[in-house]
C-alpha cells in the first residue's frame, strides 16, 4: 500500500512538472456532451523518428482548480485506473501510445470539467492537450392547466415547468387578457400565466414553449383555457301560432353553460302539468290535441355543478273560428289537389315522351327496312337493265353495237338510194316499210318516223318487189361486212374502223344516168317526201360520220361509249 501510495505522489510530481519540461502545449478545446450518453475525448500524439511514448495520463480539473487523475498508462507498470473512475472511463484504442483517446461511458452533470491529457516522450520531453468539456441535458416540460369558474378573482390560469441543462427558457402563446411569470431555481424553472376568468375566455388557445440551445425551435406544449360558467336556459317551440286542436306541438329547453347542463325540470305557474304532456330531457311533448286548459306559463329549470337557471314562456291557446277552419282545411285540400295534379301531369308526361320515343324509333327501323328494300330493288333492277343492254340491240345512237350500226345505216341509205359521190337520191314508193313490215333480221323496220304518212292511197307492195328490195338490202349488207373485215385485218395500219358505201359492182355511166333520170310511177307527193328524207339523213350523216378514202367514219363525242374491242364509236 506504502509503495502504490509512493507511486502516486511520484506521478503527480511528473504531471506538476510536465508544464516546465512539456515540448508542445496546444491551447483548450471545447467540447459539448449530452447527459446519459456516451462522450470521447479525442487524443492523439504522431510519434517521429527516434521518439518512444512512455506513459500517457488522462487528469481532471474541476471549476475550483482542484485536478484528480482519472487514468494511466504506462510503458512497464501497464493500466491504472484512479479511484472514483473504475468502470466509468477507458481508452478508445487497444494502444493508447499511438491513439490516446478517453472514453466516458455515462456522462453525468458533474462530468463538466476541464480534461487533460499528458504524454511523456522520451528523449524530446512532454505532451499536453487540455479539453473543457460542457455537459448538456435535453429539457423536459410540463404544463399544468387550471380550471376556472367565472367569477372569480385575478389568478393562474396555468403553469409550465421545465428543467435541462443549461435551463431552457419559457414563454406562453395566446392572445388572452392576462400576464405571465417566470421562476428559476438551480435546475428548474416555472412560467405562471395569470387573469380574469370569463365565459367568453372559455376554450380559448394557451401554449406553453420551451427554448433550450440544443433545440432548433421551441417545443410547444398545448393547451385550452376552461372556464366554468352556469347555463342560460331559453324556451323555444311556441310561435304564438297555437291553437285549438292543433297537433304534433312541443316545448324544448335550450341552454348553454360549461360544463353543458344535463338536469331540465318543467313546471306550469298556478298549476302542475297537463294531462297528455311528457317530459323527455329538455323537451315537453305535448302527445294530443291542443285545449284550450293548456294555457298558461310554463317554465324550464337548467343544472349544472355551477347552478340552477329558470326560464319561462306564456303559452295562449286562442280558439279558431270556422271560417278559420275551413280555411285551413280547404288550403289543405287544395294543396292536395295541386300536388297530385302536378304528380300527374309529371307521370303524363313522361309516358307520352315514352309513347312518342318508341313511334319514332319504330317508325326509324320501318324506313330503314324500307331504304333497305328499295336498295336492293334498285340493284337488282340496275344488274337486269345492264343484263339487258349487253344482250339486245338498243335503239340509242350512242350504245348500239357495231352491227346494228351497219344495219341501220345500210337501210337508211337503200331506202333513200344516197350516194356520197354526187348521184343524186331517187325514192321508190315500194322501198317505204308498211306496218308490220321487218327488216332483213326479222326486226321492225329501222326509222319509221322518216316515213311520211301522207297519201292514203299508195299502191300495196307486191311480192316481187318485196323480194327485190330484201335482196338488195343483203347484197349490201354482204359487201360492207366483207369491207369491214379486211379493215379489221389492217388494224396496226388503221385505227378506226370504216365504213365502206360503195357496195355492189360499178355502174357504167350511161346506164347509170338512164337508171337514175327514170321515175317511173312516182308521184309528185311520195317525191317530195324522199327529198324530205334523204335530207334528213345526209344532214345526221354529216353531223355524226366524216368521209374519209372512200370510207365513212364516226366522229369523235364526248357522249359516245366504246362498246367494241377495236375502239369504234357508236
Amino acid at each position: 500500500m506504502d509503495a502504490r501510495l509512493a507511486w502516486v505522489c511520484l506521478l503527480m510530481a511528473v504531471i506538476i512538472t510536465a508544464g516546465v519540461c512539456s515540448e508542445s502545449v496546444k491551447p483548450i478545446e471545447t467540447l459539448r456532451a449530452f447527459a446519459d450518453e456516451q462522450t470521447r475525448l479525442p487524443c492523439v500524439f504522431n510519434v517521429q523518428d527516434m521518439q518512444n511514448v512512455v506513459q500517457v495520463t488522462w487528469s481532471r480539473e474541476q471549476s475550483d482548480g482542484v485536478k484528480e487523475p482519472i487514468i494511466t498508462q504506462h510503458m512497464t507498470e501497464g493500466l491504472q485506473e484512479f479511484p472514483g473512475f473504475n468502470g466509468q472511463v477507458r481508452f478508445e484504442s487497444l494502444d493508447p501510445f499511438k491513439d490516446s483517446t478517453l472514453v466516458i461511458l455515462n456522462t453525468k452533470e458533474s462530468d463538466q470539467a476541464t480534461y487533460t491529457c499528458h504524454i511523456s516522450t522520451f528523449p524530446t520531453g512532454n505532451f499536453e492537450k487540455k479539453i473543457r468539456l460542457s455537459v448538456w441535458r435535453m429539457p423536459i416540460a410540463m404544463l399544468e392547466p387550471i380550471i376556472l369558474e367565472e367569477g372569480q378573482s385575478y389568478r393562474v390560469a396555468a403553469s409550465c415547468r421545465a428543467v435541462g441543462l443549461p435551463l431552457p427558457q419559457l414563454s406562453w402563446d395566446t392572445d388572452l387578457p392576462g400576464q405571465s411569470q417566470n421562476k428559476s431555481s438551480d435546475d428548474v424553472v416555472t412560467s405562471f400565466f395569470y387573469l380574469h376568468p370569463l365565459r367568453s375566455l372559455n376554450g380559448r388557445r394557451l401554449d406553453c414553449l420551451v427554448w433550450h440551445p440544443a433545440l432548433k425551435q421551441p417545443q410547444r406544449h398545448s393547451n385550452t383555457l376552461v372556464v366554468h360558467y352556469p347555463p342560460d336556459p331559453v324556451v323555444v317551440g311556441y310561435d304564438q301560432s297555437w291553437s285549438v286542436s292543433r297537433k304534433g306541438v312541443e316545448l324544448r329547453c335550450e341552454s348553454g353553460g360549461n360544463p353543458q347542463p344535463q338536469n331540465f325540470t318543467w313546471t306550469r305557474k298556478g298549476s302542475g302539468l297537463p294531462e297528455g304532456v311528457t317530459v323527455e330531457g329538455n323537451r315537453l311533448v305535448f302527445t294530443r290535441p291542443l285545449n284550450k286548459t293548456d294555457e298558461g306559463v310554463y317554465e324550464c329549470v337548467a343544472r349544472n355543478r355551477m347552478g340552477a337557471v329558470r326560464a319561462e314562456v306564456n303559452v295562449e291557446i286562442p280558439v279558431a273560428s270556422e271560417a278559420a277552419r275551413l280555411e285551413a282545411s280547404f288550403n289543405n285540400l287544395l294543396f292536395i289537389i295541386v300536388g297530385g295534379a302536378a304528380g300527374g301531369l309529371v307521370l303524363l308526361m313522361v309516358l307520352i315522351i315514352l309513347l312518342v320515343n318508341r313511334h319514332h324509333r319504330r317508325k326509324n327501323r320501318k324506313l330503314k327496312r324500307e331504304l333497305s328494300e328499295r336498295n336492293d330493288e334498285i340493284n337488282n333492277l340496275s344488274r337486269q337493265a345492264s343484263m339487258r343492254r349487253l344482250n339486245s340491240v338498243s335503239t340509242d345512237p350512242r350504245i348500239q353495237t357495231e352491227e346494228c350500226a351497219l344495219i341501220r345505216l345500210d337501210s337508211a341509205l337503200k331506202n333513200s338510194f344516197l350516194s356520197l359521190e354526187g348521184n343524186s337520191t331517187v325514192c321508190d314508193q315500194r322501198d317505204r316499210p308498211r306496218d308490220g313490215e321487218y327488216d332483213s333480221l326479222g326486226r321492225p323496220a329501222i326509222y319509221p318516223a322518216f316515213r311520211s304518212e301522207r297519201g292514203s292511197g299508195r299502191r300495196k307492195e307486191t311480192d316481187v318487189e318485196r323480194a327485190e328490195r330484201r335482196r338488195r338490202v343483203e347484197s349490201f349488207v354482204t359487201n360492207s361486212t366483207v369491207v369491214m373485215d379486211s379493215d379489221s385485218l389492217h388494224g396496226n395500219q388503221s385505227p378506226l374502223p370504216s365504213l365502206s358505201i360503195t357496195a355492189g359492182p360499178p355502174r357504167e355511166a350511161g346506164i347509170d344516168k338512164e337508171g337514175w333520170g327514170k321515175r317511173e310511177g312516182v308521184t309528185e307527193g311520195e317525191e317530195d317526201d324522199c327529198t324530205a328524207n334523204s335530207y334528213q339523213l345526209s344532214e345526221a350523216l354529216s353531223n355524226h360520220f366524216h368521209y374519209s378514202n372512200g370510207c365513212l367514219r364516226p366522229k369523235p363525242h364526248p357522249n359516245a361509249i366504246i362498246l367494241h374491242p377495236r375502239g369504234q364509236i357508236i
